[in-house]
Formats: structure tokens, C-alpha cells, sequence
């Protein structure tokens, strides 16, 4: 086949497969194998057509023995091709086993050899070959040597040769002028150094053989300079040489190891003979190999012909077979001009050779001369050209004629020759033994004249002297030794054809693979084969097959020849289907024919296996059969049997249960008799103990009969003897004495029968009770009363989905500490009275007023408040009556301003003062006034107008001792966090208030009302003034003092005014809620009035749900508690258990409270969702914004609930109450009060719950959960409608629009649905500055342009995308706010400011919302909670980058938790880290090497464990990776690269840092400063 058909591949596979047959797995069958490998390593390279060409031709003789084992093989080569060691056309490589070296040699090794790689070696063009691995190969050839018995000696020497013929391929030649002649130098270089140190010569000696040539004169010898192109040549003809000798030798020391020659030499051996030589080549330059190559081919092909043709014909003339003679493709005449006719084109090649000065011009004169007028050879186009073709079986090939003699020549200097015989190379003198044994050498300059190589004489030599056969003789003998071979031997041959030019799997070109098809005689083969007889088959062998289609009544075969008997059977078979001959030995069949008996044999074996399988199956079945019935007998026998055995176990049973129930009723009438026989005796017993007992009494009746009578009798007897005495005025006075006595007893009982008639027309209901205290409470449900609140309309409108959350659906509680209740009867209130009451105090009901409070109160103020609570309990229960008059008692204007009349016209009090923090921050721009932030609730301290209208009785000890310069000045006590809540307006409306808690000395309050106050204040410059509290004052009252207390307490008060007034005074003073709890108790034990009665039970319910006792109380009030009427014990005990788990309120019983005080049931909110949805929730009085949005989230199913609250709206304001510790009736409580100071009815308040996201978390994932993703989206639609989120670029609105258009309606977009999406989204004031129909054009050509479009976006992808959009935009928007004190820390523009905390980041914002400091979150390393004082609020220690601040608020453990949670969160999650220290370890690759300071990349891929201190990560400066200890690095909270300006921080010192934010700061001009105001910002703020 052509070259890269296969023919390489095909040879090892069959010498692997003659291996495997013979299976012997012998050392020599592995070495035969392996010598694959190092022939291809020398003499197989890449050309343009294959990238593992054969360039040499072998025919491998593998010999076996008898037995069929492998016993050896030899090896033959033909032709390699030398000329591809100097030089290879493009794109080809040199053989194979330089790439190999240079690539899989030991670096240490090619060291020594001073080798590099291939682009440094003139010889080599080309590096890897795609599709083989260099290395790999290299260590099979290794691994092939040493099998092939190469000593380690060998493989060196032989590596040492290669490596000087590509040292000698870069030594270069520079022309010289020696004696007027032309001569050339070489250029020093480490390379001919090289070369000749491996060729172990001596370098002059190389270099003078290299660059000179001697030739013999007749009577001296003449040394001639060679020109550089002459040296050129001389190079590389002794490259050549060694090479090719080289390959010899190794093909030599192959056969040496798996050759054995035979013991007998007249014996035949068996043997397999492969034959793999190169294929049929035309490439665009062919030369004197490929000639050779062509001609070889040209033979095999001659070959085949002949043996496949002839000898066809042959076999149909030998059987007498007549058939039509078919012409084919005989290549006889090629041969003959190449090879056969004298004067042939090979024999004038030779001559040419042989002349001294014959050319490649002259030879190609000569064969256009003899062969120019035939058809075969194709002569040049002009005498210019070097090129002539030839017609070959496989198609015209020009050849380059240049070179042809020099190559056929084959010579070598004999400068060189003596060169190598001054060597000490063992190798290279062993591959030129044949030159140097003998002893002249033929010049190839003049063949006349020789060198004596022993004593270097001259002389003549002799014409008779045998000539160095050429190129082309050595090759011709060496073909004509094969073909002798071939034909000995039984040959089959392997046609392989190449698929494609382009050397790629699974690609066949059609017009190429017929091409070689046509060439190579395969067409004319089928033809033969389709027209003659291609099945034939002997007598014997169609009778054997065909027998079963015989018909023994026709031809009988033990009567009948065999040849009679086969045309019986094509006569049955094939009749009337074509022509069939039959021969001497043979019968000849079509391929139709063949086809036609093998089906017809099918069918008949078919049939006479079905008779076969019948009978077998019919034997085979009876014998199963048989088999089953003695199986199915066993069976039977033995189940009978079993059955037997059964029944009689269950007679048998049956027999003893009969027995035993004959027994026991034996047994049981035996019994029966018994007992009758004992009960008669029993009978007679005890009559006749009873008879003797009636006799007993009845004599001691008789003897007391006897005796009674006597003194009965005698009695008598002296009466009769007094009546005999008395007068009758006696008897008359005696007689009307009783009849007064009478009429006195039915006096009694005439005034009792009234009084119970009385009570029972007085006696009504407790739920009556309630609505006669409070007048009466409508059933109504939370949320739902009035207007909606500005901006919330159009929810009302879409109110549709009402759900609600049952009762029995609420979260089961928290397992609290299960209480003791066994032993509450040992806490009696009496007992406690006992212990803990101040003088004659008594535990029962009274009407007086006290002289002195039950409890002991070291606080003055404590003292008043408790007598004043006393007088307020008295009058609410009933037990006390109202005053007629408001008694008027003189005083100043201070006096004046004072606690009852404050508490209870609450005309003064506005909204403003209650809104939350975020209301303030987020209402700003849209109402374009300076922003008024209040200050954030104090945690879970939540105060009311009490708090600071109360505050003129507080204790003195709660404020910081720079405030306390007044010993009767009381100010509420900040105490723990579950004592008291703050609210957000607790420090509003306190018109006497001291400094607040925290230890800074500011301006306290001003003292005049009805101002619109803000706890973030410009600082006075004088921060020490403190105002001077009010006095006391005292009412009298029937002529008791009452010390603090106001005038307006003696007038009349409603029911609700008196209940304010009690839990108020509980909510602010803590040391007086035991006093209260005391005062009710005492009130309601041994009251006999039911009105008190249960009006107190009411009014100690309402405390419950507001104040919780000490601990010290505790105990009796749970106690006291189970003595409760009907329906208020288990109502009582829950909600003291909810406030003490809750905390206290901050403001008095909402009306919903009063209500479910009537029903003792949960009150019911309502609560709605962004989405339109209204949840009626069961709420109690310490309900928590916390509970509520768990409930929610359990209801709708929400899974991200982080961030979500409750917002609270009234009228045009919204604040939020988060999701936190406030209590949410107690935001519902101050709506009541706002709406009563504007005039309308508490218990109508239009107020409404809203459940809407505050704050996203930094990592927050729309993708979690769909439902928050749709709530929030449905917020961000609200808020941009009515001017929540605003944007200064319209197009951000536009493409928000058009998103929410999509959402809605897909891909409508008529003009009806862009309008409703108009008005949805954008709001009215935008409306009316640009047009409608403007707005509309905008929004529908942004939706047609959307990407969410054209790609079908899903509508929560696009949810997504506007969530995550308004995150980005309005992040301060999606925040949580605190207002803060600085106590410590970097100069601000402000100390009191206001704290937004959002997933960006921590910003400081002054009252009017400028950036003070902004934070990301690497740059705060910590925080932590400070207790600032004894009862002072609490504090937030923030560690930053830019310095430490130590922040004072109401709300400093919800900020805490909140930083800490969001860093906490982000460390989880971050890739970042910064080195702390320097780690190197050079010496382990497992461990990454780092400086201080470095940014590190974590990588999770849990390949190190974080629990025992490793973690991976990647250096971010070096891109190492490695193992990193965690103490060495600091995670960084981020999820984003952090920012140069991060990282400069990180590494600084503290100090560096301190004194760059300094300088900073007065560049900047950020220094601590006041700022400037005016009287009318002043005026604006405070006036009235």
C-alpha cells in the first residue's frame, strides 16, 4: 500500500497475534516484540503524509517449531534513507530517535553529552509530533533495549554517536583564501569540541579531514583545500555514514538475540515471513529513494499479479473449465525500462556512477537518449530541467535527477576513513570494519588512484580490482533475494488503503481510496471473481456440507460417485438458476448459488432438528413427568399422614377441654353445696348474736325509760305544786313577754329577707361590670377602625383575603422553668402582710385613707406617690367616693405645670414625639423639612407621657452625680434591661427632666410645653448649667395632708383616668409596683361588697398585663391569684406569667386591652401584608413585635424572615416597631392617645399594622425564598408609587416600571396595562410634571427593548433583579437606625447622631442626614457592650479601623447584635484573609509561604480541617497555594476584594493609624465643633 496506509501498524499487530497463538509467553516471543520499537526508533520518521513513515523496508522470518511454538526470528533491511539524517523537506522530522533522546534522556545525561533541545540542532526541524509522547516512547525503547540484550555500554555508546552526528550538523564553515585557492575554516564552537570529543578523535585530526581532502598524484599525495560548500558536503556524507552503519549494527545486534540458526543445516524450517517495505511515494520532490522505493513496488505489484490473475486463469484451464479470458493491468513493461532491458534506466544510473566525471546531467542525457521515445519514461520539457517521470502502476512520479550518482555512489573520503581508524571509539571502529580491514581504499575523487592504508605508500592499482558495488546494485541483490523468497513461499497478501491525505480518523476520501483500488488490481480481481466461478469446493468438501439436500432416491452416494452425487444436488437445488460448472476435482458456483444452497441446507437442518428436538423433548418430558407423580405420591403420603397427626392433636385437646369442664362443674357444685351449708350456719350465728344484743339494749332502754319517766314525773309533780302559788298577774305579765320576744324574732328576719332582695337586684355580671367602668367596649378587631393612614388607601380597597390565625395554631412556648405550685399555700397574703406591712397595717378591706404607706420606701417621693396610688385605688374600687369640687390651692406658675394635670389632659401630645427613628430619616426628602430624629426606645424599656410627667417623684441615686445637685429632685431609674422598656418618646415631653442617663453633662430639657422636641440637639456651649427642679406642693384633702399631689386629683375622674393614673405611677417607679399589687390585694381580701370586689379583680387583671411584682412577691401574688372568682384565676396567672416573660410596658391598657378584659380572651389584630392580604392575629397585652412576625412567617409560610417588621401607621405618619422586644400594644396605646389629643375617639383610632422588610443582610439570596422575594418586590411597587423610593434619573423609574409591567402581564403590553402600570409605580407629583401619555410612551418602549423580553425571562427572576436593584440604590432606605451619645473615642462633627446600620456598611448621620463617618465592614474589628455607670443606659464599645468609639443609646444591645450577627454572618461566608505574621517554610510545598500583610484567598474545599487550626488558601501577591495556620491569617468580613484603602489600614500599626486619621481630620476639617445656629432655627424647633 501507499505510504501511512497502515502497513507498519498491521505487521506488529499480527506479530502480537502470532504470539498470542502461539502462547507459549516465551522471553523470545517478548523479544521479537520488542524489537519493534527500536527499528522504528531508527528508521521510522514523520513525513507530510505519515507521522510514523517507514524509511527503510524489513522482512521479518519468524521461525516455529513442530509443536506450533515461536523459536526465533530474523530481521532484514532494505534501503533506509540516509539523506533524511542532513535534511528533511517542511513540514517532516528526522528519525525518531533523536526527538527521543532529547526529550526522555536523564537531564544529568545529557549534561554530559552536552545535548539541549531540538530547536539548537541544525539537523532537526521540527520538535513534537502531535498525536506521540517523545518521553513515553523513549522509555519504551529503553525498556526494549535492555530486553534485546543492549548492555547499559551499548546504550551509551550508541547515545554518544547520535549526539556527535547532531554536534557535527551545527559545526559551521567560513570561506577562506589559502594560497590563492578557495578553502574554508571552521568556526570554533563548544559543538565540534563536542563532537570530537565523542567521536573520542583528536579535534585537529577532525578538523583537517574535514576541511581538506588528499588524492594521490603518481608520484605524491596532494592535500586540496574544500570550499565551505565542498566541507558542507564531506560533513554530511560522514554523517551519513555513521548512521546508516549504525542502523546496521542494531539490526545486527537484534538478530544476534532472537536469531538462532538451525543445528541441522539441511533442515527445513517453518517459518511465517512478514514483509513490511515501504509504500508506493510521489511527494512534490522525489529523488533517488524514492526511485528505489518506486521500483520495489513495482516488483511486489508484479508479484501479485502474477499470482493472483495467472493463476486464476491457470486453475479454470487445469479443471477444463471454459470461460471468458478478462484482461487486466500488467506493470511488465515498467519493470523492463526500470530494471529488465538492457540499457535499462537502473544499469545507466550505475554506469554513470562508476565514470570519474560523469554528472547527473550527463545520466539524464543519456536516459532520455535510450528511453526518451517510449511511453513509460516521461523525458524533461527542455534540456534545463533537472526532472524526468515515469509512468508506475500507481500513476505518473517526476523525479529530481539531481544528486542521483552521489547517493548512488554511496562513498565516504577516505580522509574520513582514516579518521575513524585513529578513533578509540570500540563502536564506531566495529561499524567500519569492512572499510578498514581491507587494505586499499577506492577514492571517490579518481578511482585510479589508492592509499595504502598500513604504511600510506602509492602505488597502482590493479584494472582487474573489484569495484564498491553501488547503492543500486547492493539494493537490486538484495530485492532479487526477497522476491526468490516470496516465491519459495506461500504468499498472502494484505492490501492497506489509505483513507485520506490529511492524516484524520473517521475522514475517507471516495475518489482517493478508488484511485488505489484501480492501481492495485483489486477492480480487475472482482471482475474475475464476479464473472467466473468464485465458490468452488472439492467433491469431498461440497458433499460433506451439502449431503443433507441429497436425495437418496434419485443418487445414492453409497452406490454413486461423489461427482455424481454433487450435480444431483445442484440439479434438485439449483434448477433453473443459471449456469454451474462442474471440473476434474471441482464443482464451480456463482455467489447466488452459494446463497441459495446455504439456505436451503438452513431449512433443511431446520427440519430434521425439529423432528430431533421433538423426539428428545417428548423423552425428556415423560421422564419429568414420571418424576413429579412418585414426587406428588411422597408428598401425598407424607401430607396425609400429617393431617392425620393434626386432627388427633385436635381430638385430643378437645377430650382434655371437655374434661377439664367436667371437672371444674364437678368442682364448682361441691363448692356450691359448701357455701350453702356455711351460709346457714353463718345464719344461725348471727341471728342468734343479734338476739342476744336486742336483748341487751332493749333491757338498758327499759331501765332509761324508767329512769326518764321518774324524773320526768317529778318535774311535773313540782310544777303542779309552783303553779298552785302564782298570781294571775304573774301569768299575764310572763305571757306578754313572749309575745314580744316573737315579734322582735319577725322583725329579724323581715330585714334580712330585704337586705337579700337587695343584693340580688345589685348582683350583675363582671362582663356588665367592665362595661360599666368603661362605658361600653364594642367588639371590634384591631387595625381596622377609620380611615386608612396616607398612603396606605389603596390597601383598604384590596382588602379581600382575610385569613386568621387560630388559637390552637399559635407556636407552642418556650419550656419555661415549670413552677412549683404545690407549695403557693404557704405564701398566704396574710402571712406576707405580716412580715412586710409598716405598723398597724391590717391585710383586709378598709375605707380610710393611710397614714403611711403598707410597704417600707426609702425614697420620699416613693412615699407620696404610694399614699396618693392608695387615694386613686380607693376611688376606682368604689370604696371611696368621688370628689363634688376641684379644690384650688395656690402656687406658682411652676407648681402649676404639674403631674395630674399634665397626665390628664393630654392636649399637648403629638405624634411626632412617638414616630419611630427610620419615619424621621426616610420622610425627610420627600417633605423637604430639616429632619427631626427622636431619640431610638431604650431597650426593652418602653416609657409614655408618664414617664417624664412622673419624674418629679423619682429617686435622685439614678442620675450621674455631676446631674444630682438637688436631693429632691427624682429622676426615673434606667434600671436592668427586663425592669423597664423605653419609648420613643419617654425623654420627649419630660418637661422637668434632668440630664439623661448617660455621664455627659448637656442642657437639660426646657421646661415650657407644647414644643416639637428632638433628642439630637445642637450642644450648648455651656454644658453645666442644670435647671432648677420645681417644688413640691400639697392638697389637703378632709383635712389630711397630701403631699404631691396636683389639684387636678380632687375633681371627679372617669374610670379610664383613674387606671391611667395607677399603672403609671407602676410603669415609672419600680419600687412601687409591689406597694400597688399590695394596696389591690389588701382591697380584695375580706371584701363583702361585691361592686369593690369586682372592681378590683378588674383593675388587678389590667396591672397584670402592664407590671409584673419582685421576686419577693411574686410567690403570694400567684398565691392570692388562685383565690380569684370564677374565670379570673387561670386569666390573672397567664398574663402575670406573659408580662414576667415579656417585660414591662410602657404605656397604659389600650382600649383592645379593656375589651378582652369583658371577653378574657386574646384581643385580635389586624395585620397586612405589602401583598394586599389581611391576617387577623390573637395578641395579649405583652405581646412582642418579635411574636407577631413569627406568627406571621409560620402563616404565610416565610422562610427569610430576617429583616421583616412590624410598622406601625396613623394618619400621614409610619414608624416601625422592628422585630424585637416592643410591645406592640403598646405602639397601638399611643395611636389611641395621638387620636385623642386631635379630638376624636380613643376606641375608633384609624391606626394600622404593616409587615414590611427593614433591613437586608449582606449575603441576602432572592433566590431563598420566592414569597419574600414577591412581599418585598410589592413593597418597592408601593413605595415608589406614593414617594418612599425616589430616583433623580427617570429612566431608573422607567425601567423599574417596565419590570413590574412584565411581571404583571408578560409580554401584553397594550395600552391599558403599560397605563395601570404607570399609575402603580410612578408617583403623582411626577405624573403631573411630565404627562401621562409621556410617562406611558417611555415605559412601553423600555419593555420592548427589555432583555427579560426576547429571552423569556421567568417573572421571579425578573422579581429578583428589582429587588436586588432597590437594595442597591436605596440601601440607607433598607436600614435600622439608632440614636447614639458619643462617650469616647476620634474627634466628630457631632456627639450625638444617629447610627444606620445596613448591608453595606455602619454610617454616622447627623439631624440632618450628612455623612459624618461612613464604615464598611472590614474596617470594624469589633464591638462589644459596656455598662456606662450604676443605672445608666447601656453603651457599644465599636472597635474600628479608624479608631475606637464608645457609643451611649437607649438601644445599645439591638445595635450590638445586630454588627455582631452581620459580621459574624460575612466572616462565615468570606474567601478574603490578611496575614497577621510572616510564615516561610521553603522546606515543606504542603505549607504556603507568606509576608505580614498579605491578602490571602480562602478556598473551601475542606481539604485541611479549620477545627485543628489549618485552612487552605491561595497568596494573592505569589498565586501560591497552600495550608495556612488560622492564627497566622485574619478572615476578613467581606464578600467582596476589600479595597486598597482596607488593606493600607490593616497593616498599620494602631499609632500609624491614629496619626493618619489626625491628619485627616485637619485637612479635612473634621474636628469636634458646634454647630452654628440661629433664633429662628431656634424658634422653629422650640416655640409653640
Amino acid at each position: 500500500g501507499e505510504s501511512g496506509a497502515g502497513k507498519t501498524e498491521s505487521t506488529k499487530l499480527m506479530l502480537q497475534f502470532l504470539a498470542a497463538v502461539s502462547s507459549q509467553h516465551s522471553w523470545i516471543e517478548q523479544q521479537i516484540l520488542e524489537a519493534n520499537p527500536i527499528l522504528e526508533a531508527f528508521g521510522n520518521a514523520k513525513t507530510i503524509r505519515n507521522d510514523n513513515s517507514s524509511r527503510f523496508g524489513k522482512y521479518i522470518d519468524v521461525n516455529f517449531t513442530k509443536g506450533g511454538a515461536i523459536e526465533g526470528a530474523r530481521v532484514e533491511q532494505y534501503l533506509l534513507e540516509k539523506s533524511r539524517v542532513c535534511r528533511q523537506a517542511p513540514g517532516e522530522r528526522n528519525y525518531h530517535i533523536f526527538y527521543y533522546m532529547l526529550m526522555g534522556m536523564p537531564a544529568e545525561q545529557k549534561k554530559i553529552l552536552s545535548l539541549g533541545n531540538t530547536a539548537e540542532y541544525n539537523y532537526l526541524t521540527m520538535g513534537s509530533c502531535e498525536g506521540r509522547d517523545d518521553v513515553k516512547e523513549y522509555a519504551h525503547f529503553r525498556s526494549a533495549q535492555k530486553i534485546l540484550m543492549f548492555t547499559e555500554n551499548d546504550s551509551w555508546e550508541i547515545s554518544k554517536l547520535l549526539a556527535a552526528i547532531l554536534h557535527l550538523g551545527n559545526v559551521d564553515f567560513e570561506g577562506t583564501i589559502v594560497n590563492n585557492l578557495e578553502g574554508c575554516d571552521i568556526h570554533t564552537s563548544s559543538h565540534f569540541d563536542m563532537a570530537s570529543q565523542l567521536l573520542e578523535v583528536a579535534p585537529k585530526a577532525l578538523e583537517k579531514s574535514l576541511i581538506q581532502r588528499s588524492f594521490m598524484t603518481a608520484r605524491e599525495s596532494v592535500t586540496k583545500p574544500l570550499t565551505s560548500a565542498q566541507a558542507v558536503d564531506g560533513r554530511d556524507a560522514f554523517v551519513k555514514a555513521i548512521y546508516g552503519r549504525l542502523f546496521l549494527w542494531v539490526v545486527d545486534k537484534i538478530n544476534a538475540a532472537i536469531y538462532k540458526p538451525p543445528e541441522d543445516s539441511s533442515e527445513v524450517r517453518q517459518s511465517i515471513g512478514l514483509l513490511d517495505i515501504f509504500g508506493f511515494e510521489n511527494f512534490n520532490k522525489n529523488s533517488f529513494e524514492q526511485l528505489c522505493i518506486n521500483f520495489a513496488n513495482e516488483q511486489l505489484q508484479q508479484f501479485f499479479v502474477k499470482h493472483v490473475f495467472k493463476l486464476e486463469q491457470e486453475e479454470y484451464a487445469r479443471e477444463n473449465i471454459v470461460w471468458k479470458h478478462i484482461d487486466y493491468k500488467d506493470n511488465q513493461r515498467t519493470l523492463d525500462v526500470l530494471a529488465n532491458k538492457p540499457l535499462n534506466m537502473l544499469a545507466l544510473i550505475d554506469e554513470e556512477s562508476n565514470f570519474p566525471k560523469g554528472t547527473d546531467t550527463t545520466m539524464l542525457q543519456k536516459m532520455n537518449q535510450v528511453h526518451g521515445k517510449g511511453d513509460i519514461y516521461i523525458p524533461p520539457k527542455n534540456n534545463y530541467e533537472t526532472q524526468f517521470g515515469i509512468r508506475h502502476f500507481a500513476g505518473e512520479v517526476f523525479y529530481d535527477s539531481q544528486g542521483f550518482l552521489e547517493k548512488n555512489r554511496d562513498a565516504l573520503s577516505s580522509d574520513l576513513i582514516q579518521l575513524v581508524e585513529t578513533s578509540t571509539n570500540k563502536l564506531l571502529k566495529q561499524m567500519f570494519q569492512n572499510e578498514l580491514s581491507s587494505t586499499t581504499i577506492k577514492s571517490s575523487v579518481n578511482p585510479r588512484m589508492v592509499i595504502t592504508a598500513a604504511n600510506n605508500s602509492l602505488r597502482q592499482a590493479t584494472d582487474g580490482k573489484k569495484r564498491v558495488p553501488t547503492l543500486t546494485g547492493q539494493f537490486r541483490q538484495s530485492l532479487d533475494s526477497l522476491m526468490k523468497t516470496l516465491t519459495v513461499c506461500q504468499p498472502y497478501f494484505i492490501r492497506c488503503i489509505k483513507p485520506n491525505d490529511f492524516k484524520k480518523p473517521m475522514l475517507f476520501d471516495r475518489e482517493l481510496c478508488m484511485r488505489q483500488l484501480r492501481y492495485s488490481g483489486m477492480m480487475e480481481t472482482i471482475r474475475i471473481r464476479k464473472a467466473g466461478y468464485p465458490v468452488r469446493y472439492t467433491f469431498d468438501e461440497f458433499l460433506g456440507r451439502y449431503r443433507v439436500l441429497l436425495k437418496t432416491s434419485l443418487c445414492d452416494p453409497k452406490t454413486e460417485s461423489k461427482e455424481k452425487c454433487c450435480e444431483s444436488i445442484c440439479e434438485t437445488v439449483l434448477a433453473g438458476e443459471g449456469d454451474w460448472k462442474t471440473g476434474k476435482t471441482k464443482i464451480f458456483l456463482k455467489d447466488f448459488h452459494d446463497t441459495m444452497l446455504e439456505l436451503e441446507r438452513i431449512k433443511e437442518l431446520n427440519e430434521k432438528a425439529l423432528v430431533i428436538q421433538k423426539v428428545l423433548r417428548g423423552y425428556k418430558y415423560r421422564r419429568q413427568f414420571l418424576r413429579k407423580k412418585a414426587g406428588a405420591l411422597v408428598i401425598q403420603k407424607y401430607w396425609r399422614g400429617h393431617k392425620g397427626r393434626k386432627l388427633y392433636k385436635v381430638v385430643q385437646l378437645g377430650f382434655a377441654r371437655l374434661q377439664a369442664q367436667v371437672r371444674s362443674r364437678q368442682l364448682h357444685l361441691q363448692y356450691k353445696k359448701k357455701r350453702e351449708a356455711s351460709i346457714v350456719l353463718q345464719a344461725r350465728a348471727r341471728g342468734y348474736l343479734v338476739r342476744k344484743e336486742l336483748k341487751r339494749k332493749r333491757d338498758a332502754v327499759i331501765l332509761l325509760q324508767a329512769h326518764t319517766r321518774g324524773v320526768l314525773a317529778r318535774k311535773a309533780l313540782k310544777k303542779m305544786k309552783r303553779d298552785m302559788y302564782l298570781s294571775a298577774k304573774e301569768k299575764e305579765e310572763e305571757q306578754r313577754a313572749i309575745l314580744e320576744r316573737q315579734k322582735h324574732l319577725e322583725e329579724v328576719l323581715r330585714q334580712k329577707k330585704e337586705m337579700e332582695a337587695k343584693a340580688q337586684s345589685e348582683s350583675i355580671t363582671d362582663q356588665e361590670m367592665v362595661d360599666s367602668i368603661f362605658d361600653f367596649l364594642p367588639i371590634m378587631v384591631g387595625g381596622q377602625e377609620g380611615q386608612a393612614p396616607v398612603g396606605f388607601e389603596k390597601f383598604e380597597g384590596r382588602r379581600t383575603i382575610t385569613e386568621e390565625i387560630d388559637i390552637d395554631d399559635l407556636p407552642m412556648e418556650e419550656d419555661l422553668p415549670k413552677e412549683d405550685y404545690d407549695d403557693l399555700d404557704e405564701y398566704s397574703f396574710s402571712k406576707f402582710a405580716s412580715m412586710y406591712f409598716q405598723g398597724a397595717a391590717t391585710p383586709t378591706h378598709i375605707r380610710q385613707r393611710l397614714r403611711q404607706p403598707l410597704l417600707y420606701h426609702e425614697d420620699e417621693g416613693d412615699v407620696l406617690a404610694s399614699l396618693t396610688v392608695w387615694w386613686i385605688i380607693l376611688r376606682f374600687m368604689g370604696d371611696l367616693p368621688e370628689p363634688k369640687k376641684h379644690v384650688q390651692v395656690q402656687g406658682s406658675s411652676t407648681q402649676e405645670r404639674f403631674l395630674p394635670q399634665d397626665l390628664l389632659s393630654r392636649k399637648d401630645r403629638r405624634l411626632s414625639h412617638m414616630v419611630g427613628l427610620d419615619q424621621r430619616v426616610l420622610r425627610n426628602k420627600k417633605e423637604g423639612k430639616p429632619s427631626t430624629v427622636p431619640e431610638e426606645p431604650t431597650q426593652n424599656r418602653k416609657g409614655s407621657i408618664f414617664t417624664d410627667l412622673l419624674t418629679r417623684n423619682r429617686k435622685a441615686s439614678a442620675v450621674p452625680s455631676e446631674t444630682t445637685q438637688n436631693p429632691k429632685v427624682y429622676t426615673v431609674p434606667e434600671g436592668s434591661p427586663r425592669t423597664r422598656k423605653g419609648s420613643i418618646f419617654t425623654d420627649m415631653l419630660s418637661r422637668n427632666r434632668k440630664a439623661s442617663s448617660v455621664q455627659e453633662n448637656v442642657i437639660p430639657k426646657s421646661t415650657s410645653s407644647l414644643r416639637k422636641p428632638s433628642i439630637i440637639m445642637e450642644e450648648s456651649e455651656d454644658q453645666t448649667e442644670v435647671s432648677k427642679p420645681p417644688t413640691l406642693q400639697t392638697v389637703k384633702e378632709d383635712s389630711d395632708v397630701m403631699i404631691g399631689e396636683g389639684p387636678t386629683l380632687d375633681r371627679p375622674l372617669t374610670s379610664l383616668e383613674k387606671l391611667h393614673i395607677i399603672v403609671g405611677y407602676a410603669i415609672v417607679r419600680r419600687d412601687l409596683r409591689d406597694e400597688i399589687y399590695c394596696q389591690i390585694c389588701k382591697q380584695l381580701q375580706d371584701n363583702n361588697n361585691r361592686n369593690s370586689y369586682f372592681r378590683g379583680w378588674i383593675l388587678l387583671s389590667l396591672c397584670l398585663g402592664i407590671f409584673s411584682p419582685s421576686e419577693r412577691f411574686m410567690r403570694y401574688l400567684q398565691s392570692f391569684i388562685r383565690l380569684a372568682p370564677e374565670g379570673y384565676a387561670s386569666y390573672c396567672a397567664e398574663r402575670l406569667r406573659r408580662t414576667g416573660m415579656n417585660g414591662v410596658r410602657g404605656e397604659p391598657p389600650a382600649w383592645l386591652e379593656l375589651q378582652a378584659t369583658k371577653t378574657k380572651k386574646p384581643m385580635i389584630v389586624s395585620v397586612m401584608l405589602m401583598d394586599g392580604r389581611s391576617i387577623n392575629l390573637p395578641v395579649d397585652s405583652a405581646s412582642t413585635s418579635k411574636e407577631i412576625c413569627q406568627l406571621l412567617s409560620n402563616k404565610v409560610k416565610l422562610n427569610d424572615t430576617f429583616g421583616f417588621s412590624i410598622y406601625v401607621a396613623l394618619y400621614e405618619k409610619v414608624w416601625a416597631l422592628g422585630s424585637g422586644r416592643e410591645h406592640v400594644m403598646d405602639a397601638i396605646s399611643q395611636c389611641e392617645q395621638e387620636v385623642k389629643r386631635r379630638g376624636g375617639q380613643e376606641q375608633h383610632a384609624p391606626w394600622r399594622l404593616f409587615f414590611r422588610k427593614e433591613v437586608f443582610t449582606p449575603w441576602h439570596d432572592c433566590k431563598e425564598d420566592k414569597l419574600s422575594t414577591d412581599l418585598i418586590y410589592k413593597q418597592i411597587i408601593h413605595g415608589l408609587k406614593f414617594g418612599e423610593y425616589q430616583s433623580e434619573k427617570e429612566d431608573d423609574l422607567v425601567q423599574l416600571a417596565a419590570q413590574h409591567l412584565y411581571i404583571q402581564h408578560g409580554s401584553d403590553s397594550s395600552p391599558e396595562n403599560v397605563k395601570e402600570a404607570v399609575q402603580d409605580c410612578i408617583n403623582s407629583s411626577l405624573l403631573e410634571a411630565n404627562s401621562e401619555a409621556k410617562w406611558v410612551q417611555m415605559v412601553s418602549t423600555a419593555h420592548a427593548q427589555g432583555p427579560y423580553l426576547s429571552s423569556r425571562q421567568k417573572t421571579d427572576s425578573v422579581k429578583a433583579e428589582m429587588v436586588d436593584y432597590a437594595r442597591e440604590k436605596w440601601p440607607m432606605f433598607f436600614s435600622r437606625f439608632f440614636e447614639v451619645v458619643k462617650l469616647s473615642g476620634p474627634p466628630l462633627p457631632k456627639s450625638k447622631f444617629i447610627v444606620a446600620i445596613n448591608w453595606t456598611g455602619i454610617t454616622f448621620l447627623d439631624e440632618k442626614e450628612k455623612r459624618l463617618l461612613q464604615l464598611s465592614f472590614p474596617e470594624v474589628t469589633g464591638v462589644n457592650t459596656v455598662r456606662e455607670g450604676k443605672a445608666s443606659s447601656q453603651a457599644v464599645s465599636l472597635l474600628t479601623l479608624k479608631g475606637d468609639f464608645t457609643l451611649s443609646g437607649g438601644a445599645a444591645n439591638d445595635m450590638a447584635e445586630l454588627v455582631t450577627m452581620f459580621l459574624s454572618g460575612l466572616t462565615e461566608r468570606s474567601q478574603y484573609a490578611v496575614t497577621l505574621k510572616e510564615a516561610d517554610r521553603q522546606d515543606d510545598p504542603t505549607f504556603l509561604n507568606f509576608k505580614k500583610g498579605e491578602l490571602i484567598i480562602i478556598i473551601k474545599d475542606d481539604e485541611f480541617s479549620q477545627k485543628r487550626g489549618w485552612i487552605k488558601g491561595k497568596n494573592e501577591s505569589t498565586k501560591q497555594i497552600g495550608a495556612i495556620p488560622t492564627e497566622a491569617i485574619l478572615i476578613l468580613p467581606t464578600l467582596s476584594k476589600p479595597t486598597y484603602e482596607v488593606m493600607s489600614l490593616i497593616n498599620l500599626s494602631p499609632n500609624q493609624r491614629k496619626n493618619i486619621i489626625q491628619a485627616n481630620q485637619k485637612e479635612t476639617g473634621t474636628v469636634e465643633r458646634l454647630a452654628p445656629a440661629t433664633l429662628k432655627e431656634f424658634s422653629l424647633e422650640y416655640f409653640r
